[in-house]
């Protein structure tokens, strides 16, 4: 069937009252950013439907792109007439749309809906003509009322005749950009991306903050971190990835913290520092991928004293999930194969064998002292670099070449 759009409906966005257009606006430009590699797309975004025009594109990849998107409950894809269309023309579209789906002893029915008044036919002259058509023409189908195999709707709007019989569901949650700006801690592993996809689906626009330590992390870790970024973008569009240098702050604290306060100390100054990237970049919270006791750094009295550094609300999404649940959704959103690769990120090295699970506020800040915070945080945010990263990026594969010249 060579269908001529998309039709998506919005899900949350209808509650929205008079924020509903600006909900409305940032999903279209959501779209408009995932469906970049499609060539002749158009994106209409109005008041009571998105149309995604698909001028010669193939549905399928279309609709697998748009079924990602948060901030649509269903969609699907539809043929359109001109609004002048003949019951002929209705009738055989219909029977194409049918014959596509039907499998032996499946049941039917038609559903109109009619805005243009004008229109010859009224509601039931469209539903009698083109059921009739359709049982005269596939043999064995039957007409039920109540919860058919297939439901072919016929919308006869003023711009035109919409015909459809799948009704596809969305990823339901608020287009991001909608539920302000935050910053995420993105480690190499299987938990922050799936915090990161939770944030997303509540409206936030996330900035990715990722810790880099060479030569104890390597360029392949790096990119790992960047692709699973880009996993990420297929649910909101492009992605600034930060990379913060974060050798020299390790470095520090491994010869002057005593070996329990190590991974204590090391998480201050990630927070420190993600949270002067916040501020910096307008943003307004710091989510990570912790889970309530899954290490030691995050029991509650980890969390207490590591957060003591900023004022900030520090935001987890997983804290009440268990691993199994966590690997679950990274399965779902396809970034648990990408997690697992073995490229250590900056978390696992330098860990000590017994980190304290119940640090003590005042212990943490003497030793804190031995170190130069101020100093190695002018350093590290003086040398931030900044990509963004788009539908599509692959950067393990890209640099292949150069990954096999360091082997």
């Amino acid at each position: 069937m060579k269908y001529s759009e998309i039709m998506v409906r919005y899900g949350e966005l209808s509650t929205k009252g008079k924020n509903r257009r600006d909900f409305i606006r940032q999903l279209g430009k959501n779209v408009r950013d995932i469906l970049t590699e499609f060539e002749g797309i158009e994106v209409l975004a109005q008041r009571d439907r998105l149309h995604v025009i698909l001028n010669g594109n193939d549905a399928t990849p279309v609709m697998d792109a748009i079924g990602k998107v948060f901030g649509i409950e269903t969609y699907s894809p539809v043929v359109r007439l001109s609004k002048d269309a003949t019951l002929e023309d209705i009738q055989k579209t219909a029977l194409e749309m049918i014959n596509e789906q039907y499998e032996e002893g499946q049941t039917f029915k038609i559903t109109t809906k009619r805005q243009n008044k004008d229109y010859p036919l009224n509601t039931y002259g469209v539903d009698n003509g083109v059921g009739g058509y359709v049982l005269d023409n596939i043999e064995g189908i039957n007409v039920q009322m109540k919860q058919p195999d297939i439901d072919l709707r016929v919308d006869v709007r003023l711009t035109g005749i919409y015909l459809s019989s799948l009704t596809i569901q969305g990823a339901l949650g608020l287009p991001v950009g909608t539920g302000g700006r935050g910053t995420m801690m993105l480690s190499g592993g299987i938990d922050s991306p799936v915090a990161a996809y939770m944030a997303m689906k509540r409206g936030v626009k996330v900035d990715m903050i990722h810790f880099f330590s060479p030569p104890y992390t390597s360029q392949q870790a790096l990119a790992k971190a960047k692709d699973l970024t880009a996993k990420l973008t297929a649910f909101g569009g492009t992605i600034d990835f930060i990379e913060v240098p974060f050798t020299k702050i390790q470095e520090d604290i491994k010869e002057k913290v005593p070996e329990g306060y190590l991974m204590t100390i090391q998480r201050r100054m990630m927070l420190r520092i993600a949270a002067a990237i916040t501020l910096d970049r307008h943003c307004n919270g710091v989510f990570t991928g912790e889970s309530l006791g899954q290490v030691a750094s995050q029991t509650i009295e980890s969390m207490r004293v590591i957060n003591e550094v900023t004022s900030l609300p520090v935001l987890r999404p997983l804290l009440s999930l268990d691993k199994t649940e966590i690997i679950k959704i990274a399965r779902k959103i396809d970034t648990y194969d990408l997690s697992i690769m073995p490229f250590e990120d900056c978390c696992t090295i330098f860990t000590p064998p017994s980190p304290k699970t119940k640090p003590d506020l005042d212990k943490t800040i003497k030793f804190e002292k031995n170190i130069d915070v101020e100093g190695l945080m002018k350093m590290a945010l003086e040398n931030l670099k900044v990509t963004k990263i788009h539908v599509g990026d692959d950067y393990l594969n890209a640099q292949k070449d150069v990954f096999a010249e360091l082997l």
